[in-house]
């Protein structure tokens, strides 16, 4: 028997031991050549998907690589840890060094060969039901399945270079220490050693990472933003490196806990499995709040874009100072193309004045009575009639709208001495909130016309003209205005400070560009969180297969001293539930108040609240890895009384 032929029976006649290794790599192979299917579709050149960047795709293709290799590093390093008795009877037998590194090479690549082509076999059997899957999604008319050699060649030699440089780290990480410390495994520290001042730091920095979080507006994004990642990732590892073996000394000292019934062995034996996977725990909290992250934010995208047309009923918006010189020019070049492309529309121009509120001391924006009713008519919504001293409130959410119903103000427009009483709240949105201020009333048309003093404050554009196009197909007229959009978006990206005496906004290509997004970050999420999560789980899975021998000796004992079966799966769970729960749970802690963060700002910015998605996506993890927990129990205990 040749030494190629002893590689390869080795595998296959043990392949129950190779199995998690090779199912990892086989899940990362089909994921990865499904997006490669996805980004070479045929149709991507005609915009299937919307105007999704293909740039945005080969960056999102990029991170599913680079994570993957890790993933499949990572599950070959705990599976050689795991035969390292394996590894000493070979030694033993005279097997040199070098030849024992060549074994592994053989091994991984052999391995690395099989999954490659499994998962690129099973990926294209699976390709037709996930086209099926993204067309339902995306609200495709169609997504034929297609051949073609591109994605089969990229898959492929991705993976199999990914194997060669893994198969090559692997032979330097073969172990390389005497016969006796592999034979008798890794030695148990007993008493593991830690830092009370960076135990403290880690807690100190987490609690930091929070309070900013509570703290962040739209103006405070973009700088705590890149602050909490960082204050909660240096707080997460000294969590586990030092942190949560303070806490365990500190539960040690409690005799009357630590000395009852088996929580003595049931500590101590959490207190060795922390110190030997600390660092493995720090991964899997991180790349569980990246599911979760993924997970959420695709449901408020979603949510986002299923309300958008609530949240912006109009078409086409102009608004510009009541001195714009462009105002005349913009405004027939709009109508001109809306008619030259045959929409329907309906136009109406509101003169909207500023004033200061007695009540309140704050700007508010004043609409007429008329202008108003002209806009209410082409929706088919209710007009509103207001005698003189009364006003209404201009809703800008539903929340708002639940809000205002039984508020009543009684204020005094101060430069003109105008005395208001509002107290109604229109029951629709009929404005998108990027258009007016928060503080908006209707006026019935006398009050408006006594409106000649200014608004008495330095700086302030005292009124401003609107132009409001209803256009029932606003979706399929995004090209309208495009030359206006570009010098706002120009303006926007070169200019710290907004100039223009002019504001456009074209709803149906604000869409377009959500939709897109939308369809990039649902492509890219389903993918990315189930590799996420399937890492999570088997990280953990793969530091018990390695240590497995050593559970199953200590069980062993314990059976012998009277254990029963029952006590058995119960301290099996106590030990097992620790190493999901615990990193699981600080992960859903980081997300909580993350969500909190998001929720802030999107209520400030496009007012959406995302709460019922978090506590669905938040259950559905829950059961995702409670379900995930028992399997693996299972598993584990399947293993030990093997």
């Amino acid at each position: 028997m040749t030494f190629r032929q002893f590689a390869y029976r080795n595998v296959f006649r043990n392949f129950r031991n190779y199995a998690a290794f090779f199912m990892a790599s086989f899940f990362c192979v089909f994921v990865f050549f499904l997006y490669s299917m996805l980004m070479f579709h045929p149709e991507m050149e005609h915009g299937f998907i919307g105007d999704v960047s293909i740039v945005g795709m080969v960056i999102a293709e990029i991170i599913l690589v680079l994570f993957s290799w890790f993933f499949i590093f990572y599950s070959v390093k705990a599976f050689l840890e795991a035969r390292s008795k394996e590894f000493a009877i070979l030694l033993h037998l005279g097997m040199e060094r070098r030849q024992l590194g060549k074994l592994v090479f053989l091994e991984t690549m052999i391995i690395g060969l099989l999954s490659s082509m499994s998962g690129i076999l099973f990926g294209f059997a699976f390709s037709k039901f996930f086209f099926m899957i993204i067309r339902e999604i995306l609200g495709l008319e169609n997504l034929p399945l297609y051949v073609s050699w591109e994605p089969f060649l990229l898959t492929f030699s991705v993976f199999m270079g990914a194997f060669i440089i893994i198969a090559i780290g692997s032979v330097a990480y073969t172990p390389a220490t005497n016969l006796n410390s592999l034979l008798r495994g890794r030695s148990v520290d007993v008493s593991p050693r830690y830092s009370r001042r960076r135990a403290i730091l880690g807690v100190i920095l987490i609690f930091v990472g929070y309070i900013l979080a509570l703290i962040t507006t739209k103006t405070t994004l973009f700088t705590f933003t890149l602050l909490i990642p960082i204050f909660v990732a240096f707080g997460t590892f000294y969590f586990f490196t030092d942190s949560v073996f303070l806490l365990l000394d500190l539960l040690k000292r409690q005799k009357s806990f630590y000395w009852y019934k088996a929580r003595m062995l049931s500590v101590a034996e959490q207190i060795y499995t922390m110190r030997q996977n600390a660092k493995m725990f720090f991964v899997v909290t991180m790349v569980s709040m990246l599911a979760l992250l993924c997970v959420v934010l695709l449901a408020a995208l979603s949510s986002y874009t299923a309300q958008y047309d609530k949240l912006n009923p109009l078409g086409i918006v102009y608004k510009g100072h009541v001195d714009n010189p462009y105002e005349a020019e913009h405004v027939l070049s709009i109508i001109t193309e809306l008619e030259e492309q045959g929409f329907s529309y309906h136009i109406t121009r509101f003169e909207v004045i500023k004033q200061t509120s007695l009540a309140t001391s704050n700007e508010v924006e004043v609409f007429k009575e008329t202008d108003i009713n002209r806009m209410l008519f082409s929706y088919g919504l209710p007009l509103v009639k207001m005698y003189p001293g009364e006003g209404m409130f201009i809703p800008y959410s539903d929340e708002s709208i639940k809000k205002l119903k039984n508020v009543t103000v009684d204020t005094v427009l101060m430069e003109n001495d105008l005395p208001i009483t509002i107290d109604r709240v229109y029951p629709e949105i009929i404005f998108p909130t990027s258009i007016i201020s928060r503080n908006s009333i209707i006026i019935s048309d006398e009050d408006f016309d006594r409106l000649v003093n200014p608004l008495a404050v330095e700086g302030e554009t005292p009124a401003y003209h609107l132009f409001a196009f209803d256009i029932p197909h606003w979706i399929q007229a995004k090209d309208i205005g495009l030359g206006i959009q570009q010098i706002v978006s120009h303006e926007y990206v070169t200019n710290p400070v907004y100039s223009l005496p002019f504001y456009f906004e074209n709803t149906g290509l604000n869409y377009s560009y959500v939709l897109a997004t939308y369809s990039l970050f649902t492509i890219v999420g389903i993918l990315v969180v189930v590799v996420f999560l399937l890492a999570a789980g088997s990280f953990i899975y793969f530091k018990l297969y390695a240590n497995l021998e050593r559970e199953r000796q200590q069980f062993i004992v314990l059976k012998r001293m009277g254990l029963t079966d029952l006590e058995q799966k119960r301290l099996i769970t106590r030990h097992l539930a620790p190493q999901f729960f615990l990193p699981w749970g600080v992960a859903l802690l980081h997300s909580t108040f993350a969500f909190i963060a998001l929720q802030s700002v999107l209520k400030d910015i496009v007012n959406l609240i995302i709460v019922k998605e978090i506590i669905v996506a938040f259950c559905l993890f829950a059961i995702v890895q409670f379900v995930y927990f028992y399997m693996i129990r299972w598993r584990y205990i399947a293993h030990l009384r093997d």
